[in-house]
């Protein structure tokens, strides 16, 4: 005989689904949780970096590797731009889920720092050295699974925490058009600075930079800043005049990073 539920029986067991049912969803009131619904999807995000990459972005024009992290650090996408995963440099797979794991870990939802941001400050004597041995790869979860998934929806890093510091430009904190901090990107397989700006490009044109303010552009957000001076004898670490300084790769890298906040501005796009 099947058990019969009473009115308030009926009641609890629908309030509890109901509260599974949006914890599945993510809607957690602070972007934490299961909340890979609540960021780019593998499609989406692929179509973006394509749109941007390979292209006029300073660096080797080489192809390129992105990873979507959520706010508890669980990847919920990875992909890259070439006809097969040799196109790009097979390390910078891992190295774009490290760094949008870095930027996810130490963005707040008022204050974005970008992994370029961190250069300087974790140099011998910077204000976070040590920092970049901290939060370590996993490595089960960065090199298990077969292979021939790696880049598609079904990689195997996908539903589980990389974990892993990166501090050189390609990471940024991925802001909802709301200005909810939701996860990060981790973009990887050209230079440090093109990297940097290919992850700009393509946080822009997924209509996830609502950046609150950062260390960069007068604290307004998490460019790349490019100040280190000129070693004197007998330094081995170039000095930050913001100490969160970036060294610079190539000039046209320079000149573009310079002009991302004017040419993809920050904040909700139409």
């Amino acid at each position: 005989m099947k058990p019969v539920l009473t009115g308030m029986q009926l009641v609890v067991a629908a309030s509890f689904l109901a509260s599974g049912l949006l914890a599945d969803q993510g809607h957690d009131g602070g972007g934490f949780g299961n909340a890979c619904s609540q960021l780019p999807s593998h499609g989406a995000l692929q179509a973006a970096l394509k749109s941007v990459a390979p292209g006029a972005n300073g660096g080797l024009s080489f192809n390129m590797w992105a990873t979507v992290v959520n706010r508890d650090g669980i990847v919920c996408a990875v992909v890259f731009t070439g006809v097969d995963r040799g196109s790009q440099w097979p390390g910078s797979r891992v190295i774009s889920a490290q760094k949008a794991n870095t930027a996810n870990a130490f963005s707040l939802p008022g204050f974005a720092l970008s992994t370029a941001n961190l250069y300087s400050a974790v140099q011998p004597g910077g204000t976070l050295y040590g920092l970049q041995h901290s939060n370590p790869v996993d490595t089960e979860v960065a090199y298990g699974g077969n292979a021939i998934n790696y880049g598609q929806a079904n990689d195997p890093m996908v539903g589980q925490k990389i974990g892993g510091v990166n501090v050189f430009g390609g990471g940024l904190a991925l802001y909802s058009k709301n200005g909810v901090l939701v996860g990060a990107i981790g973009v990887s397989g050209d230079t440090s600075c093109t990297d940097h700006i290919v992850a700009w490009k393509t946080r822009h044109a997924l209509n996830f930079d609502n950046v609150p303010g950062g260390v960069a552009d007068g604290s307004k957000d998490d460019n790349m800043i490019n100040d280190l001076a000129a070693l004197a004898p007998g330094e081995t670490t170039a000095p930050s005049a913001s100490g969160f300084g970036h060294p610079t790769c190539d000039a046209t890298a320079t000149a573009i990073n310079a002009a991302l906040p004017t040419n993809f501005p920050i904040g909700p796009n139409p």
